[in-house]
């Protein structure tokens, strides 16, 4: 990849004319909205989006904060993806192409599905284990990502079948996040992406008191992301990438980080922890394709300032500095012990000044 920008799954990949447009506009990687077998299956809902806003929710005025959707994996049919997973690869050969797919429980229907999307030529796979509405009603997306058991029997099967490089895509709503990436890697996968949108409701409107997004006065919960998931995404890739970091050879394994990314400073925070790609796809849909020139700059004045040359020189400075707080109150003791020490007087005779030299006695006497 050019850089470590990546489309997310979702509406920015979902046909071949805005998947071109990620291409040209110059992102790192392209991953397609997910598909699978019987697009005939999936209805999405108008509206199916909600924004949550800074300050007074409701307002115009204040800056989205959070977003909400409802919206399902694709509903174009199968074979139309395909015609263009193969076009894009034919017209972008030295681009990254990455196939999102999500099956029921079905060892047959998944070989088939990773069979015809690997005949189009893409680059990988990003299996879908975190869909948090909609799909979980079928057993797929994170009823899978949800339950150890199942996913390590899906993830068999999957990895059994593929041959180009498999991403499984983690749900954050479970109670810890390293478990389905350590039975997902232990079953073949060969990196990990997280987060997925987080189960949320968006709000009650209190004009009408219907939830929204509102469709028919009703509605469902749905998948928030945006500027509001970053600080509960950090955490969850923080977890995937110390457990990778301690269990695992993480030279030999990716982990692909998502959640809240509208800078480069974002991205970096995402790097820092270990993670070697940055998905964004809320950001995409708010600001447009051409974030990515913004992200790349800002990401580089961030090298500079710290004499970074390449994304390996910081990826993962900073998971040393995470610890358990009763090592922070050990360290904190420690660090007073030591401030203490200092004040009880000079540590040599060298130390004395003529300045302040009653100070200095004053500063050894004991009551």
């Amino acid at each position: 990849m050019p850089n470590p920008f990546v489309i997310g799954s979702g509406p920015p990949g979902t046909n071949y004319t805005v998947m071109k447009r990620a291409f040209d506009e110059g992102w790192g990687g392209v991953i397609a909205k997910t598909v699978s077998l019987d697009a005939a299956k999936v209805i999405n809902v108008t509206p199916r989006y909600a924004r949550l806003r800074a300050n007074a929710n409701g307002s115009a005025k204040g800056e989205i904060i959070g977003w909400q959707n409802i919206e399902l994996i694709s509903d174009r049919p199968l074979e139309t993806m395909l015609k263009e997973f193969k076009q894009l690869k034919e017209e972008y050969p030295d681009r990254i192409l990455i196939a999102s797919i999500m099956e029921e429980y079905n060892k047959a229907a998944w070989e088939e599905l990773i069979d015809r999307v690997e005949q189009t030529g893409i680059d990988a796979i990003e299996i879908n284990f975190s869909c948090p509405h909609g799909m979980p009603e079928r057993k797929m997306g994170a009823a899978v990502g949800q339950d150890c058991a199942l996913l390590e029997e899906v993830c068999g099967w999957i990895n059994a079948k593929a041959t180009v490089p498999v991403w499984a895509k983690m749900t954050p709503n479970i109670t810890d996040i390293s478990q389905p990436a350590r039975v997902a890697l232990s079953s073949g996968c060969e990196g990990i992406a997280a987060i997925n949108t987080i189960m949320s409701v968006m709000g009650i409107n209190l004009n009408t008191l219907r939830p929204e997004p509102c469709v028919e006065g009703y509605s469902t919960p749905g998948g928030y992301s945006a500027k509001a998931v970053h600080p509960i995404a950090l955490g969850k890739v923080m977890s995937i990438a110390k457990m990778m970091k301690s269990e695992f050879d993480s030279e030999n394994y990716s982990l692909s980080a998502i959640g809240g990314v509208e800078t480069g400073g974002d991205a970096a925070e995402f790097i820092l922890l270990g993670a070697n790609t940055v998905q964004v796809c809320t950001g995409v849909m708010m600001h447009g394709y051409g974030l990515v020139k913004k992200l790349s700059l800002e990401l580089k004045d961030f090298m500079k300032k710290h004499n970074f040359t390449s994304i390996e020189d910081f990826r993962g400075a900073s998971l040393q500095y995470f610890t358990t707080h009763t090592d922070l109150v050990h360290r904190r003791q420690e660090a007073i012990k030591q401030r203490k020490a200092i004040k009880k007087g000079l540590q040599s005779d060298k130390d004395w000044t003529g300045d302040g030299f009653v100070k200095e006695s004053e500063s050894m006497v004991s009551n």
